[in-house]
């Protein structure tokens, strides 16, 4: 028995895989690192092939989002609209910033409802990691999804929002030409609140008290984007670097185009210089930047 194990083991020893290290064997065999980052074109076309799973994921989340409610689908409108009348009666009524304002309610709702539309992305999308690690840790998928998913769930609202808010505009003007360039602005803010949340989906995975501070960062931001008031005043009294940053700032230029475009009260002479090209600057700069800031750390979520 022994003369036969004394020449089994140097036939087993002297096999193909002898002298191969585990990295080698990986290569050899097409082996990968479980949850290892791929490369972005692969990324992409990962995400690309669930997009159908994206939507549906969103819509049922909005769905859920209201079923507990008697009034139910409706606060999708219901409460844009509720914020409007607050703002109304704060800073049109008592703080008189309706004066020299043609058509402010219309002025004040399309703030609300353009400005609500980013703060919302932006406050879920830095949760949509944090909160979901249940699902990241139990299926594999592009960890994108989940940002994507409640992005375009806030898209969905506003788009329910959007056929009220087109209502009230008609009580200042009827519809005109320009109307039919909101989509353009409205596409081009999703790409911008995508990007924002792709990133902030990052450090809000990492750092969980980030969800926390969002509310007042983005509280602060509305008050600087001219929702509730023009910002061509203030933006005429301050000193150059503080003029460039709020004809910059990024919300404000998705409300002036989309209140350009609704209201004939506003001319373009209010507009930011070169609003187009901040526009689309924007939705490149964040959607590129975040979505390539978010993948860097693919591998990471859902561990530790």
């Amino acid at each position: 028995m022994s003369t036969v194990s004394e020449h089994i083991r140097p036939a087993v020893a002297a096999g193909p895989d002898q002298g191969l290290t585990p990295a080698q064997l990986a290569a050899k065999y097409g082996l990968s690192v479980s949850g290892a980052r791929p490369s972005l074109p692969a990324y992409v076309r990962q995400l690309w092939s669930r997009r159908h799973f994206i939507v549906a994921y969103a819509t049922a989340r909005l769905t859920a989002m209201y079923t507990k409610a008697k009034l139910g689908q409706l606060w999708q409108v219901m409460t844009p609209l509720l914020n409007c009348a607050v703002y109304y009666l704060i800073f049109g009524l008592l703080l008189d910033t309706k004066r020299g304002t043609p058509h402010f309610i219309q002025y004040l709702c399309i703030g609300v409802f353009v400005f609500t539309f980013t703060q919302n992305a932006i406050l879920a999308g830095t949760r949509s990691i944090a909160d979901n690690l249940g699902l990241v840790r139990a299926l594999h998928f592009p960890r994108a999804c989940l940002p994507i998913a409640f992005t375009i769930i806030q898209l969905q609202q506003l788009l329910f929002s959007m056929i009220v808010l087109l209502v009230i505009v008609a009580f200042a003007n009827p519809p005109m030409v320009s109307w039919a360039l909101v989509i353009l602005v409205l596409m081009l803010q999703f790409v911008f609140n995508t990007g924002l949340a792709l990133g902030l989906a990052r450090v809000g995975a990492k750092i969980t008290d980030t969800a926390q501070l969002m509310p007042f960062i983005t509280r602060t931001w509305m008050y600087a984007s001219g929702v509730m008031y023009p910002m061509a005043a203030f933006a005429k009294k301050a000193p150059g670097w503080a003029q460039l940053v709020l004809d910059a700032n990024p919300a404000a230029v998705y409300i002036d185009l989309m209140r350009f475009l609704l209201l004939d009260s506003v001319k373009s002479d209010v507009l930011p210089p070169h609003v187009w090209a901040w526009a689309v600057g924007w939705a490149v700069l964040a959607g590129v930047g975040g979505f390539l800031y978010f993948w860097k750390a693919e591998e990471e979520y859902g561990r530790g």
